[in-house]
């Protein structure tokens, strides 16, 4: 991914919207100033990676969900 940061003017921001937001695609930000000083910022959106469930290999036992002996219970609470 790029990691650039563009600057331009209000006034070219709004006629170039579409050529910045796809420099923004593609991993630029683009800084947009009034005057020459840096009022926003377009920056790329990150979508989180879609994780799935039930990865691992293998499968759980129904003891596993069973209530822990009293004297283990103890030891998990308690520890040394």
């Amino acid at each position: 991914m790029v990691n650039m940061v563009y600057q331009v003017n209000v006034q070219d921001a709004k006629t170039r919207l579409s050529e910045l937001l796809g420099r923004v695609e593609h991993g630029e930000e683009v800084t947009i100033a009034r005057g020459g000083k840096p009022i926003a910022r377009l920056v790329p959106l990150h979508q989180p990676a879609s994780r799935v469930l039930g990865f691992a290999p293998g499968s759980l036992d129904e003891a596993f969900f069973e209530p822990l002996p009293a004297d283990e219970l103890e030891a998990w609470e308690n520890p040394l």
